[in-house]
């Protein structure tokens, strides 16, 4: 049965990764395009403004530019936020089947063989701390906060450990590089505690 997911998953990223190109080079042709329009190097009232303006802003870029003029934007960075999106939105999807695949396989590796299933819980314990990690960076990119509901749960995961690490380590000019730090440390860690798990 879990040789069959991982089999499902396998062909499942198989199909997504040409997918997800196709989409990423879709949507950065329409952004090109649609930025073009807005900023007027390509004819607002030429036939492909007017393609653009009724097959791709609607679906593309006009969500976009609906949070983009919330926060504060200009209308002309919509079509490079939404081609941001699209790119990063697939990234995270491949990323997270990869994840799912990853940890089903060692699931059956535990099961299967003398791998223990506490290094599993371990490896598991240790990938939820660097995807908390990595939404946190992310958060800060997009202007997310502590008290967020969609990213709340990455500082609840990492600020006791990410908290004392910035007491020690310095920042490089606005940089906080304690984050880098601690995603090589929990590595490093990770590593130590199956080490002793396996001994």
């Amino acid at each position: 049965m879990i040789e069959t997911v991982v089999r499902l998953l396998d062909g499942l990223l198989l199909l997504m990764r040409p997918m997800v190109f196709a989409a990423g080079t879709l949507a950065a042709a329409g952004a090109i395009g649609s930025w073009a329009v807005r900023t007027r190097r390509l004819s607002p009232f030429s036939p492909a403004a007017r393609l653009i303006r009724e097959r791709i802003d609607p679906w593309l870029i006009a969500p976009m530019e609906r949070r983009v003029l919330r926060a504060g934007g200009t209308p002309y960075s919509a079509p490079w936020w939404a081609l941001a999106a699209v790119i990063i939105g697939g990234l995270l999807l491949l990323s997270t089947i990869q994840f799912l695949r990853d940890q089903i396989l060692m699931l059956l590796l535990a099961t299967t063989s003398g791998y223990s299933l506490a290094a599993v819980l371990v490896k598991w314990t240790f990938s939820v701390l660097r995807i908390a990690l990595m939404a946190r960076v992310i958060s800060s990119w997009v202007g997310g906060s502590p008290y967020s509901k969609w990213w709340g749960w990455s500082y609840t995961l990492t600020e006791w450990f990410l908290a004392p690490l910035r007491n020690v380590i310095p920042t490089i000019g606005m940089i906080d590089i304690s984050v880098l730090i601690a995603y090589f440390g929990l590595g490093i860690l990770e590593s130590v505690v199956i080490g002793a798990i396996l001994r």
